[in-house]
C-alpha cells in the first residue's frame, strides 16, 4: 500500500494522544489547577507588597507566567508565578526608580534568561550534589512554614481551631477517597463554615483588592536610553540568575518526585519567554514556585502541562468572575494547605539519627550549610551556591588525599623510579613537589604517571618545579606514562608557566 493510500484514521492512530485526554487524568489536572489557583492568590498579593506594587500586578504576573510556561516550559506540572525571591531583587529598583523601570527590568531579565538558556546553563544542574538538593528541599519546607507564621500571630482565637480542622481534613479525607484533592475539600468546607456561622477571621479579601479585568499589553514607561539600560541591567541580571536557579532546582526536584526527565534548556528559555510576556503585560515577573509546585505535584497528583495552564486561567477567573466569593476564603484554610506542603516536602529521613550516623560528615555539613544559608538570607539561590561551594571544597580535599607517590631504587643505585598515582590538580599537586628526595636521589630520575591523570596547569607547574629542582643538582628527570589528554596538556604548558624555571 502506498503512503498516499493510508487512511486519515490510520494516521491518527499513530499520533500519541495527550495523557490529559483521559477522563481520570483530566479530572486530576483540573482539580489540581483549581487548588493551586486558590493558593496562589494570597501569595501573589503578599509578593506584590514585598515588591512595592499594587496587588493586581502580582496576580497578573502569576497568571501570565503560569499560562506561558505551560506552553513553552520544559518541566510539565511545574508552577511558575510571582515569587518572593524575584520580588526581593526588584523591590529596590521599583522603590528608587519607579514601576516603569521595574517592568523594563523584567523584560530584560527574560532576554538574559533566553540567552543563558541557549548557552546551556541548564546543563550545570548536573554539578549540584545530592546533599545540596536535600538541603534545598528542607530549607524550602522551613521557609514555606515560616511564611505562614505571620498569619497565625495576633489573630482571633477561632483561627486555630479552623487550622486544626483543615489539617485533619487533609490527613484523613484521602483515606475515604482520592477522587477530589483533600486541599480543595478543606478550603471549601472551612469557607462554608466561616460564612455560614459568621466567624470573623482574616480572609483572602483582607490581603488586597482583586483585579476586575485582564491585563493589557504595552511598553514600559521609561526613556529608551543607555542610561535606563545601565540602571536596570544589574537588577535584571540578578533576577535572571535567581529565577533560573530556583526554576532549575525545582525542575530537578519534580524530576525526582515523578521519576521523569525534563529539558532544563527548554525550561531556562521558557522562563525567559514567560518573563518577557509578563513584562509586556505589566507584570512583576517571576519564576518557578516551589511550594505551589509541591501542591500541584505531590499533594494533588498532577503530572501534565494542563494543570499549570489551568492554574493561571483559574486564577484570573476566580479574581474577575468570583472575586467576592474568593475574598471570603479564610486564610486559615490556605495556611493549613501550606503547612501540609511543608510536612510533605521536608525530607524527614535525612535528619533521622540512623541516617546521620551513616552519612559521611562532609555530606551532612553541605546539607546543613545549605539550610542555614537559605533560612538566614531567605534566598534559595544563596544557599544553593554556598552548599555547592562547600561540597566542592570537601570533594577537592578528599580527592587530594588520594594522590600517592612511591619510590623504587634500582639495585645498582643508578636510577630511582617514582610511581605517582591518583588525580593531580591544584589541591593535590601543591603537595607533590615535597614528596621527592632531591638531594639523596641518584642522577637518573624516572617519574611514572601511568596511574595518574594531570588535570590542570597547577599540576604541570608542579612537574616543572620538580624537574627544575633536580636540574639544579645536575640530575635528569624523565616523565613517562602520560595518558593522551595528560600528555597534550603537559606538552602545551610545560616550560611556559614560570619564568624562574626556564
Amino acid at each position: 500500500m502506498s503512503a498516499s493510500a493510508v487512511s486519515p484514521s490510520a494516521r491518527l492512530r499513530g499520533v500519541r494522544r495527550p495523557s490529559w485526554l483521559s477522563p481520570k487524568v483530566l479530572r486530576i489536572e483540573v482539580l489540581a489547577g483549581l487548588v493551586v489557583a486558590l493558593a496562589l492568590i494570597p501569595e501573589a498579593i503578599s509578593f506584590s507588597i514585598i515588591a512595592g506594587v499594587d496587588p493586581a500586578i502580582g496576580l497578573f504576573a502569576s497568571f501570565t507566567m503560569a499560562v506561558t510556561i505551560a506552553v513553552v516550559g520544559g518541566r510539565p506540572a511545574m508552577i511558575s508565578a510571582a515569587t518572593g525571591a524575584v520580588a526581593l531583587v526588584i523591590a529596590p529598583l521599583n522603590r528608587e526608580h519607579g514601576f516603569g523601570h521595574l517592568v523594563a527590568a523584567v523584560i530584560l531579565a527574560g532576554v538574559f534568561q533566553v540567552v543563558l538558556g541557549a548557552l546551556g546553563i541548564g546543563k550545570l544542574m548536573r554539578f549540584i550534589p545530592r546533599s545540596v538538593m536535600v538541603g534545598f528541599v528542607n530549607s524550602l519546607a522551613i521557609l514555606v512554614f515560616m511564611a505562614q507564621v505571620p498569619e497565625l500571630r495576633n489573630v482571633p482565637w477561632a483561627v486555630y481551631p479552623l487550622l486544626a480542622i483543615g489539617l485533619a481534613l487533609m490527613v484523613f479525607f484521602p483515606k475515604v477517597t482520592t477522587a477530589v484533592p483533600a486541599p480543595l475539600v478543606s478550603i471549601v468546607i472551612l469557607t462554608s463554615l466561616t460564612v455560614a456561622a459568621g466567624i470573623a477571621v482574616p480572609t483572602v479579601g483582607d490581603k488586597g483588592v482583586l483585579p476586575s479585568a485582564l491585563p493589557m499589553p504595552g511598553l514600559p514607561d521609561v526613556p529608551f536610553t543607555a542610561g535606563t539600560l545601565a540602571t536596570i541591567a544589574p537588577y535584571a541580571f540578578a533576577m535572571a540568575l535567581v529565577g533560573l536557579m530556583e526554576s532549575l532546582m525545582t525542575a530537578q526536584l519534580v524530576d525526582e518526585i515523578t521519576d521523569t526527565r525534563s529539558s532544563k534548556t527548554r525550561e531556562a528559555i521558557g522562563q525567559g519567554v514567560a518573563n518577557v510576556v509578563t513584562g509586556f503585560l505589566g507584570g512583576m515577573g517571576g519564576c518557578a514556585m516551589i511550594g505551589q509546585t509541591m501542591v500541584n505535584v505531590k499533594v494533588s497528583g498532577a503530572r501534565t502541562r494542563l494543570s499549570t495552564f489551568l492554574a493561571g486561567v483559574f486564577l484570573m477567573v476566580l479574581c474577575i468572575a468570583f472575586g467576592p466569593v474568593v475574598s471570603e476564603i479564610p486564610m486559615a484554610a490556605l495556611v493549613a494547605v501550606m503547612v501540609m506542603v511543608c510536612c510533605a516536602t521536608f525530607d524527614w529521613h535525612s535528619i533521622t539519627p540512623k541516617t546521620l550516623r551513616r552519612m559521611p560528615a562532609g555530606e551532612t555539613t553541605v546539607m546543613v550549610t545549605t539550610v542555614v544559608c537559605v533560612v538566614t538570607t531567605h534566598n534559595l539561590a544563596v544557599g544553593v551556591v554556598a552548599g555547592s561551594v562547600t561540597a566542592m571544597v570537601i570533594f577537592a580535599k578528599r580527592v587530594a588525599r588520594l594522590a600517592d607517590v612511591t619510590a623504587v631504587t634500582d639495585p645498582d643505585g643508578g636510577q630511582v623510579i617514582y610511581t605517582v598515582s591518583g588525580q593531580l590538580f591544584f589541591a593535590s599537586s601543591n603537595e607533590l613537589v615535597g614528596r621527592f628526595d632531591y638531594a639523596g636521589d641518584p642522577d637518573e630520575v624516572v617519574i611514572d604517571l601511568s596511574a595518574a591523570h594531570v588535570w590542570d596547569a597547577s599540576s604541570v607547574a608542579a612537574l616543572d618545579a620538580i624537574e627544575h629542582r633536580y636540574a639544579q643538582r645536575g640530575k635528569t628527570v624523565e616523565i613517562t606514562g602520560l595518558s593522551g589528554p595528560s600528555a597534550r596538556l603537559h606538552g602545551t604548558l610545560s616550560g611556559t608557566l614560570s619564568a624562574g624555571q626556564e
